[in-house]
This record gives structure tokens, sequence and C-alpha cells, in this order.
């Protein structure tokens, strides 16, 4: 028995799909992050984002977020 040989998009998308439906979109998501690297220098960007702040700034921009009404569609 010869298996059809398919693109390897087709073959992403199958597999994305049977995982999706074996253990969801969230376990799925996980599980596909681990294999990618990611990009950046979050060291770096971090240092310049917060750069200046205190603890107490940061938890209290936290805070303005978290009260913020939600946005209507």
């Amino acid at each position: 028995m010869l298996a059809e040989t398919l693109p390897l998009a087709e073959i992403t998308k199958e597999a994305l799909r049977v995982l999706y439906k074996e253990i969801g979109v969230v376990n799925t998501i996980r599980f596909v992050n681990q294999f990618t690297a990611g990009y950046g220098n979050y060291v770096e960007e971090r240092k310049a984002l917060f750069a200046g702040m205190t603890l107490d700034d940061l938890f209290d921009e936290m805070s303005k977020t978290r009260q913020k009404p939600p946005r209507k569609k």
C-alpha cells in the first residue's frame, strides 16, 4: 500500500485540524509554540519599555488597564 504524497502545507493543515479536534485549541497552540524560536531581544526591549519605572508604577498601570470598560464592538 502506497501513501499519497501531499504538499507540506496540506500535511500541516491536516495535522493542526487533528490536534484541534483531539486536544483543543489551547493545547494545540502550546504544542506548536515549543517549536518556534521567537525573535527579538526581550531583555533589551524590557529595559527600554520600563526604564525609570518602579514596581509601584507598574502596579498602578496594571490597575488602570483592568479598570477600563470593555470596548464596544
